[in-house]
């Protein structure tokens, strides 16, 4: 049965008055509806208490760390929480080990570890410290005591240093004042990180000089063959005894227990050489196996060191060449052609393409220019369009370039890339949790089954050895070695090719979900639509002139940040021609329906004509109705404007669809997605149009934001479903899905927190691939456990009528390495690639 947790976590609501404020209920929304949260609420207001009953095996305190801050709440500090790559996880045996000893650990809420090597814990500081999990994981020879105060996210460049309150990644190369290299200590191994590779092969080494004694020397004194063999079960078992012996102590039998007792038995009937035999090709496996996820781990070490070391700046001393950590925001970069960009900004001077493929995964480089007004960009960063934004880790072209910074070293797109898909490698999918359900139960049968054929010479007529060899390859051959490596191989390798595609991925669940979809729902304006509407029409009321209409309008929405908002002040000040405009006050959002504000001392209301007639606002008169429905009727979003009494007119507005829609899903059905619709706020004739121009199949119009969360929980029953949007006002939508896809992520932190899967580049095109590489995941991951259980399920037999334990674990390694290679074709993944 699986533990829930109940927790209570102080979060910090700045400027929140109380527990009513509309962040708090957004937070408990888009917590409520996850998958793994049983039950959630805020109490309290400055100090609030978000109190949680969770299953951490289906959602971690990272994930809701991320929701929290995305609704602008922060999880206070007495939670830590800590990713460490650390030496001496080998294989996801020893990985699952490590985390349920650190678990066990009083004050350790969640643990977990991958085959990686990566460590991530979540503790409570009142309960214990950071040291006395570092001393638990050294006691463990997960890493060197030498280096247990500088735990380290190995060759993670300076400048991907990330420590935000609670959240630590450290690089610590400074720490090793002796000068060596970074793996000259061992880390918690006698030879360094080959030591395991390196005792395989002592072991067969030996294996072999005993066998050639034995049978190529019959003079020679008959001690001695066994020393050689003696010799090689140190060095083949050396690492499987300590693994067993952490097992028993956790009341666990795994397969390396299996392992050593199928030796000891070998050995007890004095057939050394296939004991040693044994162990060698089992240890042999392990390395080998190490060294394959080696590959998926460096496809994401890659990421952190595409962004430079240093940064040219111009500074009121100089131009002058500093550290990109001690960049600050407003420091002005210099860029040449042809350089990487050192950080997030936006352009204040020249023009170049820019090739943004190691941060969005674009493949044509993209052009960028000089924003048109800089202390506008400097006081809101967020609204920079993307044909002035840039990042860091990109490639300039052609042209010298100048950059204004707007985050920190720490805080980059690129940095929070690195940090959430390290993250990604330890959230478990529902297959590997499925599958180390079934190991738990599996090889205590397997144990049982080996007990039963040591008194197989009861039945039949051989001698006892006969039967105690036969249960002892019975055991080698029904250990489950390659199910256990067969998922997490496939998920670490899906979620590096994702990152290295622009896609982000936040664990196996999302990555296995993505791929079982069958209906996909799309928030309309900014994802269907370029998210740049503009004004089309503008139909004043009798007697109401033009100008009036517009300079309303564009007053009262100059206080808003929605897109609408902005076409309507962009291009209404262009069609007022420099007319001077009275500024507005004291707006209110009406969400879902329009805006309240003063101007000119008199209240204007400006939104959908289904605002007014409600909450005591007046209908509009027949005329602007009129003008709004022939709007609509051309397809049109559409906005009525009331000053005080006055109905001042209507004002009709079109976003154009984006060029790729089309094509991209063209190719989602291709992939097998059966129901694509739209929801959208706009009026139902407005969506209508939309969905016809891109084929869609159904178009859901007029909706609120609470009723896009019906629309998505309706939506679930019937089938899986993902939900794309921005990750900001589709929010609510996005946690009810069982999918929530966020597009344009790279310049959006809130779109980052907020996904469960988020497209880098605001390119729909991207959705095919991320769909089409799940699904080529989820297929690895079942052909891995296919493997893994034939393999098993043609041994057993096999073994019971004679096969022995070489051929055995001969086979059985062999399966292991298959899966791993077999997870690893992954890297390779191309869009389109069946």
């Amino acid at each position: 049965m699986i533990e829930k947790l109940r927790l209570d976590i102080p979060i910090l609501l700045p400027n929140v008055p109380d527990a009513v404020d509309s962040r708090v209920s957004r937070l408990v929304s888009e917590l409520q509806e996850r998958a793994g949260i049983e039950y959630v609420h805020v109490a309290g207001g400055e100090s609030a208490q978000l109190c949680l009953h969770y299953d951490p095996t289906v959602i971690g305190l990272p994930r809701i760390r991320e929701l929290a801050q995305s609704v602008g709440a922060q999880i206070t500090e007495r939670f830590g929480h800590a990713i460490w790559q650390v030496e001496g996880i080998t294989h996801e045996r020893r990985a699952r080990t490590v985390a349920e000893k650190l678990r066990k650990l009083s004050g350790v809420l969640e643990a977990e570890a991958s085959a990686s090597g990566l460590v991530r814990v979540e503790f409570d500081r009142e309960a214990v410290t950071e040291q006395e999990i570092r001393n638990a994981l050294v006691q463990m020879g997960a890493i060197a005591a030498r280096d247990a105060a500088a735990l380290r996210l190995d060759r993670l460049p300076s400048h991907a240093r990330y420590d935000h309150r609670s959240v630590m990644f450290t690089h610590a190369r400074s720490e090793h004042k002796d000068g060596k290299g970074e793996h000259d200590h061992a880390h918690g191994r006698i030879l360094g990180p080959n030591t395991e590779l390196i005792f395989s092969l002592a072991c067969g080494a030996l294996l072999v000089v005993g066998f050639a004694i034995e049978k190529l020397l019959p003079a020679a004194p008959g001690w001695l063959p066994i020393v050689c063999f003696v010799g090689a079960y140190f060095f083949g078992g050396f690492y499987t005894v300590r693994e067993a012996i952490d097992n028993l102590r956790l009341r666990r039998f795994e397969i390396d227990t299996l392992m050593l007792v199928a030796a000891a038995g070998a050995a007890s009937l004095g057939a050394w050489a296939e004991g040693a035999l044994l162990l060698f090709l089992f240890s042999l496996g392990h390395a080998l196996e190490h060294y394959a996820m080696g590959r998926a781990k460096q496809a994401i070490e890659a990421l952190a060191k595409l962004a430079p070391r240093t940064a040219t700046v111009r500074r009121a001393d100089g131009t002058l060449e500093v550290p990109v950590e001690e960049l600050v925001i407003g420091d002005v970069v210099l860029v040449r052609p042809n350089e990487r960009l050192p950080a997030d900004g936006f352009l204040v001077k020249g023009s170049s393409a820019i090739d943004q493929a190691p941060v969005t995964g674009e493949s044509i480089p993209v052009d960028k220019r000089p924003v048109d007004d800089v202390a506008e960009a400097r006081a809101r960063p967020d609204t920079v369009g993307s044909a002035s934004r840039v990042f860091a880790g990109t490639i300039n072209g052609a042209g010298a370039i100048e950059v204004e910074a707007t985050r920190l070293s720490s805080d980059t797109a690129l940095a929070k890339v690195v940090k959430m898909v390290s993250e990604a490698e330890t959230q478990k999918s529902p297959t590997q949790r499925f599958t180390e359900t079934f190991e738990r139960i599996f090889v205590p049968v397997v144990l049982a089954l080996a007990i039963l054929l040591l008194f197989a010479w009861v039945v039949v007529d051989e001698p006892f050895s006969s039967s105690f060899y036969r249960a002892m390859a019975v055991l080698v051959a029904a250990s489950p070695c390659a199910l256990a490596i067969a998922t997490p191989s496939a998920v670490l390798s899906g979620v590096a090719r994702a990152a290295r595609g622009g896609v982000l991925v936040k664990g196996g669940a999302p990555l296995e979900n993505l791929g079982s979809l069958s209906a996909i729902a799309f928030d309309k304006t900014g994802t269907l639509t370029e998210g740049k509407p503009r004004i089309t029409d503008v139909l004043p009321a009798d007697g109401v002139p033009e100008h009036e209409l517009l300079s309303v309008a564009v007053a009262v929405e100059a206080l808003s940040d929605h897109p609408l908002a902005a076409a309507i002040v962009r291009d209404g000040r262009a069609r007022l021609g420099g007319r001077e405009i009275e500024e507005a006050t004291e707006l209110k959002s009406l969400t879902g329906r329009g805006v309240v504000a003063t101007f000119a001392g008199q209240p204007v209301w400006l939104g959908k004509a289904e605002m007014f007639g409600q909450d005591g606002i007046t209908q509009l008169n027949p005329a602007v109705k009129a003008s709004i429905a022939k709007l609509r009727d051309a397809g049109r979003t559409t906005m009525a404007v009331r000053i005080g009494e006055r109905d001042l007119g209507a004002i009709g507005l079109m976003d154009t669809p984006r060029a790729a829609a089309g094509d991209a899903l063209k190719r989602l059905r291709d992939l097998g997605i059966t129901r694509m619709l739209m929801i959208s706020g706009d009026h139902q004739k407005v969506a209508d149009a939309i969905a016809k121009d891109l084929g869609l199949d159904e178009a859901w119009g007029d909706l609120l934001p609470e009723d896009k969360v019906a629309a998505i929980q309706k939506l679930r029953k019937e089938a899986k479903v993902a939900m794309v949007g921005d990750g900001v006002n589709d929010a609510p939508a996005m946690a009810n899905a069982t999918v929530g896809i966020a597009m344009g992520a790279a310049g959006s932190d809130v779109a980052l927190e907020t996904a469960d899967v988020a497209l880098m580049a605001d390119d729909l095109r991207h959705l095919p691939f991320a769909v089409g590489l799940s699904r080529r995941t989820r297929f690895i991951i079942l052909q891995n456990v296919f493997i893994s259980l034939g393999v098993v399920a043609l041994l057993v037999p096999a073994t019971i009528f004679g096969l022995g334990i070489g051929p055995a674990v001969a086979a059985h390694e062999g399966s292991t390495l298959v899966v791993v290679f077999n997870a690893l074709r992954l890297l390779g993944y191309r869009d389109g690639q069946a």
